[in-house]
This record gives structure tokens, C-alpha cells and sequence, in this order.
């Protein structure tokens, strides 16, 4: 897996105008292909009279999945450029679309590789990104009377602390970076007298 990835801050919209044609970039984070097939469909119902609408999607971290669309453009001047970007700011779980109205002047293909891999470097910028870490999930289970220092000295040393269960006993469940798991584990013991236990589960992401 890989350690992290950047992907898109918030869904948002962002528009420019090239010799008369307006370009309007749509983007937004998809945790899945479905999802980014059902975005490029809502902007597709939102602009109904635009000449083109091309989209571009990364998805997965190590970018698994990469799908583009000329959307009736010359052969490789519209969502290549776009899925380029995406993958040149290394951007992934993201998805652009780029909404044409042409304004009567023809670009060229080299000034539509620039207008469409363009528009989504500025959408980006405006929009800002995110970077994501790889993080292994634990779980810890102390007792009630530890379970309130203990909560207090996790989130005080900044630990991500994405859940807390209380039933006989009290239940965290934490996000670790692989490299910190054995100096955590040493640190918790210390913490709870050795009481804590610390089980490992699988990986996730979470901001960086």
C-alpha cells in the first residue's frame, strides 16, 4: 500500500474563458468508481446544452483505477490532459469534470490539451487538496477507572482517536502510523500500568 496520497479538499466548482469558449471544471473526491460515475452524471444533467462535457477519475491510492472521456473532443486533447493532471499533483479518490461551451473560436489541439488540463491544474489550486496517511487501526481496552486519563493522554499527544466504546470495559479504537505501533506499545504500558490491551487490525487512511 502506498504510505499516502493527496486527493481533493472539497467538491467545488471552478470556471475560466479561452478565446470565447467557457470552461467550467467540476471536482470532488470519490471514494469509489461508482461514485465518480454517478458525479460526472449529476454534472452532466446540470449542463445539458454544453458542447462537451469531458471527465477524468483516479481512483484508489496506488491509482488503480483511471478512467477518461473525450466527450466527442479530438481523440486525446480533453480528458487525457485532465486524468495527467490528476496524476502529475498526484491526486487520487478525485474526479474532474470539465464542462465546455464553445464560444465559436476553434483552439486547436494544443490549445485544448492546455484549456482542459488547465482548467483542472487551476481547480486544484483554488480548491486545494488534502494529503491522506496510511495509518493500522488498533484497538484498546482498558478499564473504566484508567479509560478517562487514558482518553485524555491519547488525544493530548495527538493520537487519532476515531472511537470510543464503553461496556465492561472501555474500548479505543485509534489510528497508528506503522512506524510508531511498538513505541506506542511501550508508551501504553507505561500509561496504564500495563493493564491496556492493544490489539492490531488492518489499514486505513486518514489525514496526514
Amino acid at each position: 500500500m502506498q504510505e499516502q496520497y493527496r486527493t481533493v479538499a472539497r467538491e467545488g466548482v471552478h470556471e475560466t474563458e479561452i478565446n470565447r469558449s467557457r470552461f467550467i471544471c467540476a471536482l470532488a473526491p470519490a471514494a469509489t468508481e461508482e461514485e465518480a460515475q454517478a458525479f460526472v452524471a449529476r454534472v452532466r444533467r446540470e449542463h445539458p446544452a454544453a458542447s462537451h462535457n469531458c471527465f477524468a477519475y483516479v481512483i484508489g491510492a496506488d491509482a488503480a483505477v483511471q478512467k477518461a472521456s473525450d466527450d466527442g473532443e479530438p481523440g486525446g486533447t480533453a480528458g487525457v490532459p485532465m486524468l495527467q493532471m490528476l496524476m502529475r499533483r498526484d491526486v487520487r479518490y478525485a474526479v474532474a469534470v470539465v464542462t465546455r461551451y464553445y464560444g465559436g473560436v476553434k483552439l486547436g489541439a494544443g490549445g485544448l490539451i492546455r484549456a482542459y488540463g488547465g482548467a483542472v491544474g487551476e481547480a486544484l489550486d483554488t480548491l486545494g487538496t488534502l494529503t491522506r496517511q496510511r495509518f493500522r487501526l488498533a484497538r484498546v481496552t482498558v478499564d473504566h477507572q484508567r479509560a478517562g486519563k487514558l482518553e485524555n493522554d491519547l488525544r493530548a499527544t495527538g493520537r487519532d482517536v476515531r472511537e470510543v466504546r464503553y461496556a465492561e470495559a472501555v474500548t479505543f479504537e485509534i489510528g497508528l502510523p506503522d512506524a510508531d505501533v511498538e513505541a506506542f506499545r511501550g508508551w501504553l504500558a507505561d500509561a496504564t500500568a500495563g493493564t491496556a490491551v492493544l490489539e492490531l487490525g488492518g489499514e486505513a487512511y486518514g489525514d496526514a
